[in-house]
């Protein structure tokens, strides 16, 4: 019942915290017009509070591990009250910067949910149970479906003031009905925690949700903006159109996991590197064609999803006792990887006056994962294997 509890109680916090951070795509058009801003500087709007909650992935991750979820995730859902009550309150693009950077502490509530839920199941069910914790990532999908009609219903600052009541009663029912799993690990040094960063794998893991975690960031928070700019959709249309993008990527995530579970997580990323590289490509060449470019951006979504469950089927593997550290430094790679692909397409579309350049340099990026997984996973001898082929 706790085990149950743990998992329901997470993930719908984790959901919550994720509609916090992606607070600011859906309303990123009405901001731009409001603080008369150009486009690099609304996607660095979008992508600030990004670029915390990837950073702090990492600490709260270790610091999971230490003190026990229940704790630290109260603790982190109650501090996002104050960002978001201020950001009801300022006036200006420097203030609700600011803002923007501690709301993105609620994107580290990934590494605290899947490090909390984790220490209740055992290994063999690890990628299918933390593939259902990353549903979470829903969250990004009801930013994009409510925040628009709120917005427009109610105006901005409600928007942040509804939203900080939300993670208020949510912090709350969370700690009064979860507990700490009693399957204690040893609890680890600093220095053990960081041991995991001499280990090859963690790195490799790192950069594969680069790709796949990151990718999935950066189009949640920017296909709005994209929908608007190269298809002239209003801004409830855009949201419902990229919420739909995320339930898709969202919803397979624990069909990756359970694949990886089954076939391995090598030969799942081998197909889905393909298969993103293959579909960035094409988005190159669809930005003008509005029914193709969103079945391509349908089946990349689902790709994304296979790919982020597959990679935390592995987290486990790298090192069991050390779980909270490396999802942070791996969970820190995705959300980074989220943080710079729309600052990227800002800066090529005022460089060339298109974004095709962009999705090129994604589809780059995937062979050279590709390369990086199908190296990482051969023996280097007959017969003998090494960390990154685990259960392939």
């Amino acid at each position: 019942m706790n085990q149950t509890k743990a998992l329901v109680l997470s993930t719908l916090a984790m959901t919550v915290s994720f509609m916090i951070w992606s607070v600011f795509s859906p309303i990123a058009g009405q901001l731009q017009q409001l603080y008369d801003l150009s486009t690099l500087e609304k996607s660095v709007l979008v992508s600030t509070p990004v670029l915390l909650g990837s950073i702090m992935r990492i600490p709260m991750g270790i610091v999971t591990d230490r003190l026990g979820g229940r704790k630290v995730f109260t603790i982190t859902m109650l501090f996002l009250i104050l960002p978001m009550v201020a950001a009801g309150f300022v006036g200006s693009y420097a203030w609700m910067l600011l803002c923007a950077l501690f709301i993105g502490m609620a994107g580290s509530t990934f590494a605290i949910s899947l490090t909390f839920v984790s220490k209740w199941y055992p290994p063999h069910k690890q990628g299918f149970i933390l593939g259902i914790a990353g549903l979470g990532n829903l969250g990004s999908a009801g930013a994009n479906f409510l925040i628009p009609t709120v917005s427009e219903k109610f105006g901005i600052s409600w928007v942040f003031f509804g939203l900080a009541v939300c993670i208020t009663v949510m912090a709350f029912v969370f700690y009064a009905f979860t507990k700490d799993s009693p399957n204690k690990t040893e609890r680890k040094t600093l220095r053990q925690s960081l041991s995991v960063t001499k280990q090859k794998s963690t790195w490799h893991l790192s950069i594969f949700y680069f790709l796949t975690f990151g990718g999935f960031v950066a189009f949640s928070v920017y296909l709005p903006t994209l929908l608007i700019e190269l298809f002239q959709l209003n801004a409830i249309d855009a949201g419902l159109r990229t919420a739909g993008f995320v339930l898709a990527a969202t919803l397979i995530r624990p069909a990756g996991g359970y694949l990886a579970d089954r076939f391995g997580s090598k030969k799942v990323l081998m197909v889905v590197f393909i298969g993103i590289g293959a579909s960035a490509l094409l988005l190159s060449i669809a930005l003008e064609h509005f029914v193709n470019f969103s079945i391509i951006c349908l089946l990349l979504s689902m790709l994304l999803g296979l790919g982020n469950g597959a990679v935390f089927k592995m987290v486990p593997e790298v090192s069991s006792g050390n779980t909270g550290a490396v999802t942070g430094f791996v969970g820190a790679a995705g959300g980074i990887g989220g943080f710079f692909p729309p600052i990227v397409l800002g800066m090529v579309k005022d460089a060339t006056g298109g974004y095709n350049l962009g999705f090129i340099l994604m589809a780059v990026f995937a062979v050279a994962c590709l390369i990086l997984q199908y190296s990482a996973a051969r023996p280097k001898q007959p017969g003998v294997k090494n960390k990154m082929e685990y259960s392939a």
